[in-house]
């Protein structure tokens, strides 16, 4: 049974650009912008899973912190 999407949780990593990580599978990957971790990202999903098993959806789900001055 093929699982309709796969969700990555994405960060900015501290030393700049960003790092992805699949929820529930061990996939991960990281680009210096988010136009190349989307590249990363689908061609990592290609890797990991054989054609029959591939999700049909990549989520994205970006996690920022920001710390504002009061």
């Amino acid at each position: 049974m093929t699982a309709l999407e796969i969700i990555f949780h994405v960060e900015e990593a501290p030393e700049g650009g960003y790092v992805a990580h699949a929820l529930g599978h061990a996939i991960h990957t990281e680009a210096e912008s988010m136009e190349d971790l989307r590249t990363m990202v689908c061609d990592a999903v290609r890797c990991h899973f054989d054609d029959h098993e591939r999700p049909q959806i990549v989520r994205l789900h970006l996690v920022r912190d920001e710390v504002l001055p009061v």
